[in-house]
């Protein structure tokens, strides 16, 4: 039986999921700000770690068209790395 202390895989998915949403959505708000136009481009910089091409599955009712593609940039990077500091915290 689990203790009422114990973390799981799944709740560490969902904060660094929601942490990579959050910075990615910050780091959109700072790509269209004035304040740090001189900077901005570094943070807003994606980078292309995985990039599964889209593969088409017929089924002749229906057609599903599956990719996958993770571009973080380096503000959802910040924003994963703050998930894990507050799941060690939980």
């Amino acid at each position: 039986m689990r203790g009422a202390k114990s973390k799981g895989a799944g709740m560490l998915i969902l904060f660094l999921l929601t942490g990579a949403v959050f910075g990615g959505i910050l780091g959109e708000l700072i790509s269209h700000s004035e304040i740090v136009a001189g900077f901005a481009p570094y943070l807003v910089k994606t980078f292309l770690i995985l990039d599964v091409p889209p593969v088409s599955i017929n089924l002749y009712v229906v057609r599903f068209m599956i990719g996958f593609a993770l571009q973080p940039n380096l503000i959802s990077i910040l924003g994963m790395v703050i998930a894990i500091l507050l799941y060690r915290r939980m």
